[in-house]
């Protein structure tokens, strides 16, 4: 058992689920809170109310960013070359994301400092921008990632990116940025229900309704957009050697509008994903019209993890296609660092995952309840 756990096929195969488990996490967990930041000018008119809406995540926030760590750690270790070539052809894009993103912990520690409605306006879209950018720019990546980048390697595998920012926002790629902002409007509108209380709460039901609606519709039409063969699509034709050494230059691939849906065909039973990718929001969309917090924020979370895996599921066993030469597309059986180090960092996060788990599930029963005005104003300048 050991030997097949830790020889080179399987570990690569697990490490590409443990990179999609992290994304995951990431979404479903820092995902809200960039909801909430996105719905903040929306759902909270006053002071009071806007402190009530920081305050549902102001305690959790910094927890939840460990999965946005560790799943940049896991490319970074784990599959190097698509670290190279994500992270330098995006950029610009990814020196966006960070700027807003960075906004959100400036704007948590600095909003409290004064009472100046000014002031606190300022850094209240600051918490804006830190959460709808980030929420938008993460499935304009997806969208890229879905068409194709524009990259190749030299023969010494030194990888050359091609493209540019505006290459970047085309229209297959906004619309999929539109599907993850709606995701986690979605997303961040059931936590408000299930953590807020009185006009915050309300707004985000009518407000997380709607958006629910709009995901579910928009990741069907994406799934439309796939069938019709508009999204592209990559498939591997040569001999697959999941066991040999990574190089992305020895396969050959070729653009087939058909692709992502080859796996689904194969093992139809994986359909259920991208159909609960859609089920789940409407369930999500009817318990905030009946007022079921539990029911809503699981099946919120559950569309956020459906709609993630689906991407994952559709691509395998490629992780970033390359447009200008799909022969170097990255995929799973060729970009992985070495076996040695897949091994250690399996034995490293089995006896570090639980105990973040372990962690984040003792906080957040900590801090069960809901927020009201009147919790905030007894918190005083302890509460955001």
């Amino acid at each position: 058992m050991i030997d097949f756990l830790f020889n080179y096929e399987t570990l690569r195969i697990i490490w590409w689920a443990l990179l999609g488990v992290l994304l995951m996490g990431f979404a479903v967990t820092d995902g809200f809170d960039m909801g909430v930041g996105a719905l903040l000018p929306f759902v909270a008119k006053t002071d009071i109310e806007r402190r009530v809406a920081i305050n549902t995540v102001g305690p959790v926030w910094e927890g939840n960013q460990v999965w946005f760590i560790l799943g940049g750690g896991a490319i970074f270790a784990a599959w190097p070359a698509l670290y190279a070539v994500s992270f330098s052809g995006f950029y610009l894009a990814m020196f966006l994301v960070l700027f807003a993103l960075i906004l959100r912990p400036v704007g948590f520690k600095y909003r409290s400092k004064r009472e100046d409605p000014r002031w606190r306006s300022n850094w209240d879209w600051a918490l804006f921008i830190g959460g709808a950018v980030p929420a938008l720019i993460f499935g304009v990546a997806v969208g890229n990632a879905l068409r194709g980048v524009p990259f190749h390697f030299s023969t010494d595998l030194r990888p050359f990116y091609e493209g540019t920012l505006f290459g970047l926002l085309n229209p297959v790629a906004l619309y999929c940025g539109l599907v993850s902002l709606t995701m986690l409007v979605m997303h961040g509108a059931a936590w408000l229900t299930f953590k807020a209380e009185g006009p915050v709460a309300d707004r985000a039901r009518i407000i997380g309704g709607k958006a629910a609606l709009a995901a579910a519709v928009l990741f069907a039409g994406g799934g439309v957009l796939v069938w019709l063969g508009l999204l592209g699509g990559y498939e591997v034709t040569s001999a697959i050697v999941w066991d040999g050494p990574s190089n992305p230059l020895g396969k050959t691939v070729i653009a087939n509008s058909s692709a992502w849906l080859r796996n689904f065909n194969a093992t139809p039973v994986l359909c259920l994903v991208p159909a609960l990718g859609i089920v789940a929001p409407l369930v999500a969309a009817a318990g905030f019209r009946t007022r079921r917090e539990g029911l809503t924020f699981l099946a919120s979370k559950l569309g956020v993890l459906c709609i993630i895996a689906t991407v994952g599921l559709a691509m395998f066993p490629i992780i970033l296609p390359s447009s200008s030469n799909p022969g170097h597309s990255l995929a799973v059986f060729d970009a992985s660092s070495s076996r040695a180090t897949l091994r250690n960092m399996l034995i490293a996060t089995v006896i570090f995952l639980p105990l973040i788990l372990a962690y984040t599930a003792w906080v957040y029963s900590v801090l069960w309840g809901k927020v009201s005005e009147r919790s905030v104003r007894g918190a005083g300048s302890s509460a955001y």
